[in-house]
């Protein structure tokens, strides 16, 4: 017996992914500000800068980056 059910597809909304990291490692946001890495150590003890650990890994904030260098400019 054949049934008379249409199979549509299911409607769904897809999120895009965001276009950059929400983290990078310590390395890679020494590269993306310019700012040394004992510099960059310096501005996250006194919380300029948010980290995540992660294992041993430590996890630098795109966005924290961003608002420091926006918060300096002249």
């Amino acid at each position: 017996a054949q049934s008379n059910m249409k199979l549509t597809p299911a409607t769904f909304t897809i999120t895009p992914l965001p276009l950059e990291p929400l983290t990078v490692r310590i390395p890679v946001a020494v590269q993306l500000t310019g700012i040394g890495r004992s510099k960059l150590y310096q501005l996250i003890a006194a919380g300029e800068i948010e980290t995540a650990k992660v294992g041993a890994s430590t996890l630098v904030s795109v966005a924290s980056l961003r608002q420091l260098v926006a918060s300096r400019r002249r």
